[in-house]
Order: structure tokens, then C-alpha cells, then sequence
């Protein structure tokens, strides 16, 4: 699923800020960052998908996600927008990082979801009964364990090497519900819902273990910035099942603002 590109006032937003979208430049700005060369990798969550209904290009990127309003707060010398929906840690190796270089100094990523099969597992439980959501989480799991860490180190490597000097942020991904509220609460059953924040609890540390590997790599945690803004909550900074089903179990903008961003200056 795939949203109209708005090129044109995209570009002239980017030229404004001094920053590429999909590509890296130098801003020419006054009040220019001129020690930061900024690279964002990865998928929806740091696309920023779920948080704008006017989607800059056809990888889903949004001027409301914490990359692009950490370039726009910062004005770095150069901001690099890679990160693109559905991306796998495979195709963030083979799209996303052509614009490294020794020059850059900071990165940021959030990847693995798409690898262990995270919009079946979500489809799963909505549509299937317990048994059903259960076992997709199973395997799911047993990919997490099995297959995600070896993924996981190839990217990582691959990004030290095409960016042997930046400092590299690794984002997990939240939980989705607060357990807490879950009774009473629309939606999934409670079985599915600690289930689903079981798993995410999981590939979370599965992805901190292996940033853990890598000198000048930090593994930021995101789910105690959600804390409050869950599912369930009266203020959630996730979507749940929406009518545009695209947004579904993603960050809202405020999610982006609120949760991503902070956790990602936290990082640095």
C-alpha cells in the first residue's frame, strides 16, 4: 500500500531546511550543525509511517518522523533519509546505505520487525482467534531466536564498514499494549495482548544483544517512552486497528514526537 508522492513540496520543504530526502547534501544554511552528517535507515517506524496522511515519497518518509524532526531541530550539515517502509534488514543492506561514507557521523536505525514476519503476526491476531494469533507469535519467536541475530550482524557490520566513524543508534520497538488497562479495553483479548507485548519484548532484546557486539552502537529501549501512551491508555501514541489499515500498529505523530525522538537524543 502505497501513498501519492508529493515530490515538489517535499523538495522545497528539503531545500529549505538544507536537507535530502533519500539522499545526502550539504546545508547551506546559516546556524548550520556543520560537525553532524546524519544517515536514518530502516523501516516504517523510523519512515514514519502511522504518523501523517501526506507521505513524501513512495517509501512512506514523513516530515513527522523523528529523523526528519531531529534534522530540522539540529540543521545538520547533511541529513540522509533512507529508511523505507516493508524494508527487511536485506533490503536496508541493499538500498539504504549507499550514502555512508567516513564522513558520517551519526546514524540511526530501527530494522528485524519485517524479518520475523511482524504485519503477519498483527494480521494474525485481529482476524484469527487465540489459537491462531498464538501460533504466529510462536513462530515468529523461533525466527527471533534463530535466524534475526545472524541478520541482525550482517547489517550492523555492513553499516560499521560503509560508516566507519559514525556513532550508531539502534532503536527497539514498543510494546504495544498496557496491560494494566486491559480489561475493559476494545479490541484484542487480553491473552493476545501480553502475548503480542510478550514478543515484543523479546525481539527487543534480541536486537539489544546484538548491538551490544559493536563498538560505538547504542541500543535504545523505546517502550518506557511510550509508558502512559500505550494501547489501552486514555492518550494513545499508537494506532490500533485503523480504517486505513496501512497505519495500523504503528506510532501516531505524537508517538514520533513524543517517544522516538526523545529516546533517540537519548542515544547520541
Amino acid at each position: 500500500m502505497r501513498r501519492s508522492p508529493l515530490f515538489a513540496s517535499a523538495t522545497a520543504l528539503a531545500a529549505a531546511l538544507g536537507i535530502a530526502l533519500g539522499g545526502a547534501s550539504a546545508a547551506g544554511a546559516s546556524g548550520v550543525n556543520h560537525g553532524v552528517n546524519y544517515v536514518a535507515l530502516g523501516d516504517s517506524f523510523s519512515a514514519g509511517v502511522g504518523s501523517t496522511s501526506d507521505y513524501l515519497n513512495s517509501c512512506d518518509q514523513s516530515t513527522a518522523a523523528y529523523p526528519y524532526l531531529y534534522a530540522t531541530a539540529i540543521n545538520p550539515s547533511s541529513f540522509s533519509f533512507q529508511a523505507c517502509t516493508e524494508a527487511t534488514t536485506a533490503s536496508t543492506e541493499n538500498s539504504q546505505l549507499g550514502t555512508l561514507n567516513s564522513g558520517t557521523t551519526l546514524v540511526s536505525v530501527t530494522d528485524g520487525g519485517n524479518d520475523i514476519g511482524f504485519s503477519t503476526v498483527i494480521g494474525d491476531c485481529v482476524f484469527g482467534d487465540d489459537s491462531r494469533c498464538l501460533n504466529a507469535i510462536n513462530t515468529s519467536e523461533n525466527m527471533m531466536r534463530d535466524q534475526l541475530p545472524g541478520r541482525l550482524d550482517t547489517l550492523y557490520s555492513k553499516i560499521r564498514e560503509g560508516a566507519p566513524n559514525a556513532h550508531v543508534v539502534v532503536l527497539g520497538y514498543p510494546e504495544f499494549y498496557d496491560l494494566s488497562r486491559s480489561d475493559g479495553c476494545r479490541g484484542l483479548d487480553t491473552t493476545k495482548r501480553t502475548a503480542v507485548d510478550q514478543a515484543a519484548g523479546l525481539l527487543d532484546s534480541v536486537i539489544s544483544g546484538e548491538v551490544a557486539k559493536y563498538k560505538n552502537f547504542t541500543f535504545v529501549d523505546v517502550r518506557p517512552y511510550f509508558a502512559g501512551h500505550q494501547l489501552c491508555d486514555s492518550e494513545a501514541w499508537l494506532h490500533s486497528l485503523t480504517g486505513r489499515l496501512f497505519d495500523s500498529y504503528h506510532p501516531t505523530a505524537a508517538g514520533q514526537s513524543g517517544a522516538y525522538l526523545p529516546a533517540f537524543e537519548a542515544g547520541i
